[in-house]
């Protein structure tokens, strides 16, 4: 009979426990990223609302808001000082991308000196990139894809010989030509706002929640269902339907044959009710 009842209860745990899934609460393999998330206490002033479950650390937040930090010798003064209506997208930006562990669904392999994994068609909320392009309008920058092509000569992004500073807006037309142009498609500009579940947001009151753990699930549940991602479907009542862990197909079996050493009448206390073998 005991050895019937404990193979029940590791049954029923092996249902009613989720499997943890390997596209959500995860950090990328790149250069200054923890290997997975955690809280890290006090994260620097725009960064701040990762700080309860983060891929960054406070250093790195820290790091983000400077001119030139030490994180990647980058300069955002390239073509003259950026305004702070502006540079504060830029800054927000890179919390997200270093601090978030909401961004498992998009992140992909790359063959890089500086880091194994960047992160692809992020769909981000039409808010949040229409705001960034208004706000930079009339910022002044040399090249319209910023991850590559830069003079590094003196160790830090020089404009390339021969090169114009133009405002943002002869630059990048549309809000979709910055978000989508800037980092190398990094993100994908989209029609979904915030707050859907369909988008993910670089600002958030924390206060609230943090809306990029439920859009997380809705693509990762996507992409599992839909490898392509062609398929526009959404999952019964938002939640994930999956299938039975390898553990089930595993114990069903044994406890078939062990069900009858469960005397008649035993309580079955996660079933709620006495169990009878006839």
């Amino acid at each position: 009979m005991g050895a019937g009842l404990v193979l029940l209860v590791l049954l029923a745990a092996s249902v009613v426990l989720p499997a943890r899934d390997p596209l959500l609460n995860i950090c990328m393999d790149a250069k200054h990223h923890k290997s997975k998330p955690g809280p890290e206490g006090k994260l620097h002033d725009q960064c701040s609302p990762w700080k309860d479950y983060a891929c960054c650390t406070a250093n790195t937040s820290s790091e983000a808001h400077k001119d030139q930090s030490n994180l990647y010798n980058f300069n955002w003064n390239h073509c003259g000082v950026m305004p702070p209506k502006c540079k504060r997208h830029f800054i927000q930006d890179t919390c997200l991308y270093e601090c978030s562990p909401n961004l498992g669904p998009w992140i992909d392999q790359v063959d890089s000196t500086w880091r194994r994994e960047r992160i692809l068609h992020v769909p981000l909320c039409k808010e949040d990139c229409e705001e960034w392009w208004e706000d930079c309008r009339d910022s002044v920058t040399c090249k319209e894809n910023w991850h590559k092509g830069w003079n590094w000569a003196t160790g830090t992004n020089r404009c390339p010989w021969g090169s114009m500073c133009r405002p943002f807006s002869e630059v990048f037309p549309r809000p979709r030509d910055l978000c989508e142009k800037i980092w190398s498609n990094s993100y994908k500009y989209t029609s979904e706002r915030r707050g859907s579940g369909r988008c993910i947001q670089m600002w958030f009151d924390p206060a609230q929640g943090n809306p990029n753990v439920v859009v997380a699930k809705y693509y990762a549940w996507k992409k599992r269902s839909s490898p392509a991602g062609m398929e526009d479907v959404a999952p019964e009542s938002d939640q994930a339907v999956c299938a039975l862990q390898w553990s089930v197909l595993v114990l069903l079996p044994l406890a078939l044959v062990l069900i009858p050493e469960v005397a008649q009448g035993q309580w079955i206390p996660w079933v709620g009710v006495p169990l009878t073998v006839s």
